[in-house]
């Protein structure tokens, strides 16, 4: 199934860069389900909690994990949508 290999795929970056992935499984499923749906809407992963302007070079760092995950992660404990953790 895509969703389960995305989920692992997910997992193992957030190993590779010491977080991890949320222990929520719920909200691992919803936000998965959310990149899923953008991907067949728009094309990419977007990350379902960013706003998708149209514009591709500024979308481009929305893409999931999007650029700004590390940053959301080592101030606020977990990226924006929750899919990482610290």
């Amino acid at each position: 199934m895509e969703k389960d290999k995305l989920i692992e795929e997910y997992a193992e970056h957030a190993r590779k860069n010491s977080f991890q992935l949320n222990t929520n499984t719920k909200i691992v499923e919803g936000i998965i389900g959310g990149l899923l749906k953008n991907e067949e809407r728009y094309g990419k992963k977007y990350c379902p909690c960013r706003r998708i302007s149209g514009n591709q070079e500024e979308d481009s760092k929305k893409i999931c994990p999007c650029i700004y995950h590390k940053d959301e992660i080592k101030k606020d404990g977990h990226c924006f949508c929750g899919l990482f953790i610290k």
